[in-house]
C-alpha cells in the first residue's frame, strides 16, 4: 500500500451516507481535517435508494389519488394512468439536484473526497484505491442494505428488494409484500395508488409494529379502506415461481399469489469483508457496537448510523455524526435520546409519532400512572378540508410530562416537530395548552388535544 506518511486527517470517514458525510461536513465546520469515503454516490442509501426515492413515488401516488377523486372537491378531472418513465424522471430529478447539492456543501467545506471502496487496515487507517489514508481518528458509517429471510432468494426478477422496486420499470398489476414496517407499508401505498392489488404479509399481530398499537389499528382500518390487504400473525415459509409470478406459502398453509413478491423485512448492516473483526472492533450480529457517544471498543474507532443497532433513520444518522465531529473537537456532547427522535412512516394515512407507546409507559410506570388520551380528526377543520381521517393520541405520565405523542393521518409527518419539543422539554399539557396555534390548520388539532388532556377541551366532548 502506497502511504503519504506527510498526510494524517484529523478524521477519515468511512461511506458517504447520512451519517459519514453529517460528520464530515460538521468536522470541517469546526476545524478538523477530514476525509470522507465513498464507493457509491455521496449521500447514501437515504438519498439514492431510500428517503427521497420512496417519498417522491408516494407523492406521485398522492397526485394519482388526487386525480381520481377531484369530483369530490368540485374539480373536473380524469385520470389517464401512470407514466412510469416520467414519474422515474420526476424521481431522478429530486435526487439529482439534492445530490449537486450536497456535492457542493462536500467541496465547500474543503472535505477530501474519495471515491473507491475502503478497508480498515488500522485502528488508525483506512485502505482504498491501493493507498493507505491515515487518520487520528476513524469513523465507520458503511451503513445497510435490504435483508432477506434464510431459503428466500432476492433474484431482481419477480422476487424484489426496495432497491430493485425503485427501479420497476412497470407498475406490477399484484404485489406480494412481505413485512409490514415502514418499507413496506409504503411501498403498499404507493403502489396502490398507481393501481396495484396488494397483498401485506406481516408475522407479528400488527402492522406497523413498533408503533403504538392504536396507531396500527388505525392504519390496519384505513387500508382496508383503501382496499390494501393484509395478512397478520402469521409468518412466512417459502415462495415459488408460477407461470405467470410468484406464490408465498405462510406457516399455516396459507397460499398467496402475485405478479413481484417484494421482501421488505428489514435491512442489514454492511459490514463483511471491512477489516472491523481483524482490527478487534466489537460487533454482534453484524452490527458494529458503541456506546452512547458512539465510540467502538477500539479507543481511536467510532461508528454511526444503520451500521450499529439504534433506530435505522437517517436523521438518527445526520446526529450520531455530529455527535462524533463535535466530540473528537472538543465539545460537549450529550448522547441521543433515542425515543426522544421523531418517526414517520409516509403511508397514506401517514403515521407519526415521538416518545414512547402507551404500553411501554405503563411498563415504565405503571399502569395506574400513566393517562393516554385520543383526540379525533374529525373536530379539525383544515383535516375536514383535506378529506382526512386520524387521531392524536398523548400518554402522560399521571399529574406529568407528556412521554408520548402519536398520531395517524394526512399531513400528520409535518406535526410532528412540534411533538418532538413537547416529549423532549418534558412539557406539562398545560403548559402547550396555552400556546395559540393557528386557525385552521392541522396544527391546532396537536393544542386542542392538549387543552383536552389538561381539563379544558374546546373542540372536543368532556
Amino acid at each position: 500500500m502506497a502511504n503519504d506518511a506527510s498526510t494524517v486527517f484529523d478524521l477519515v470517514i468511512l461511506g458517504g451516507g447520512s451519517g459519514g458525510y453529517a460528520a464530515a461536513l460538521r468536522g470541517a465546520q469546526l476545524g478538523l481535517d477530514v476525509a470522507l469515503i465513498e464507493k457509491d454516490k455521496v449521500g447514501g442509501t437515504c438519498l439514492h435508494r431510500g428517503c427521497i426515492p420512496t417519498k417522491a413515488l408516494l407523492h406521485a401516488g398522492e397526485i394519482a389519488d388526487q386525480a381520481r377523486e377531484s369530483a369530490q372537491f368540485g374539480v373536473k378531472a380524469t385520470f389517464e394512468g401512470i407514466d412510469v418513465p416520467a414519474v422515474h424522471k420526476y424521481k431522478d430529478g429530486v435526487i439529482s439536484g439534492l445530490y449537486k447539492g450536497l456535492q457542493g456543501l462536500i467541496a465547500s467545506r474543503k472535505v477530501t473526497y474519495i471515491e473507491g471502496e475502503g478497508r480498515l487496515s488500522s485502528p488508525t487507517s483506512v485502505d482504498v484505491n491501493g493507498q493507505r489514508i491515515q487518520g487520528r481518528h476513524v469513523l465507520l458509517a458503511t451503513g445497510s442494505v435490504p435483508k432477506s429471510l434464510p431459503g428466500l432468494e432476492i433474484d431482481g426478477n419477480r422476487i424484489i428488494s426496495s432497491d430493485h422496486a425503485l427501479v420497476l420499470d412497470r407498475v406490477p398489476q399484484s404485489a406480494i409484500i412481505l413485512g409490514g414496517g415502514v418499507i413496506g407499508v409504503e411501498f403498499a401505498s404507493a403502489w396502490k395508488s398507481f393501481g396495484a392489488e396488494v397483498t401485506v404479509i406481516e408475522g407479528l399481530k400488527h402492522l406497523v409494529p413498533v408503533e403504538d398499537e392504536n396507531s396500527s389499528k388505525l392504519l390496519e382500518r384505513a387500508f382496508r379502506k383503501r382496499g390494501i390487504k393484509f395478512n397478520l400473525g402469521t409468518f412466512f415459509s417459502k415462495a415459488e415461481y408460477t407461470e405467470t409470478g410468484v406464490k408465498v406459502t405462510l406457516a399455516d398453509g396459507k397460499e398467496f399469489e402475485a405478479e413481484v413478491l417484494l421482501v421488505a423485512v428489514g435491512r442489514g448492516p454492511v459490514s463483511a469483508g471491512l477489516g472491523y473483526e481483524e482490527q478487534g472492533i466489537a460487533m454482534d450480529r453484524g452490527y458494529v457496537l458503541v456506546d452512547e457517544y458512539m465510540r467502538t471498543n477500539v479507543p481511536t474507532v467510532s461508528a454511526v448510523g444503520d451500521l450499529v443497532p439504534t433506530l435505522q433513520l437517517a436523521h438518527v444518522g445526520f446526529a450520531e455524526g455530529m455527535l462524533v465531529a463535535e466530540r473528537l473537537a472538543g465539545l460537549k456532547t450529550v448522547p441521543i435520546d433515542y425515543d426522544g427522535v421523531p418517526r414517520v412512516t409516509y403511508c397514506h394515512p401517514e403515521v407519526a409519532s415521538v416518545g414512547i407507546t402507551e404500553a411501554k409507559a405503563k411498563e415504565i410506570y405503571g399502569a395506574d400512572k400513566v393517562v393516554a388520551l385520543k383526540y379525533s380528526l374529525a373536530g379539525n377543520g383544515k383535516s375536514k378540508i383535506l378529506n382526512t381521517s386520524g387521531e392524536i393520541k398523548l400518554v402522560q405520565v399521571k399529574d406529568g410530562a407528556v412521554v408520548g405523542v402519536h398520531m395517524v393521518g394526512d399531513r400528520m409527518g409535518e406535526q410532528v416537530g412540534e411533538a418532538q419539543l413537547i416529549y423532549n422539554w418534558e412539557a406539562l399539557p398545560a403548559e402547550v395548552a396555552q400556546l395559540i396555534h393557528a386557525h385552521p390548520t392541522q396544527n391546532e388539532a396537536l393544542g386542542e388535544a392538549h387543552l383536552a388532556l389538561a381539563g379544558k377541551p374546546l373542540h372536543a366532548h368532556d
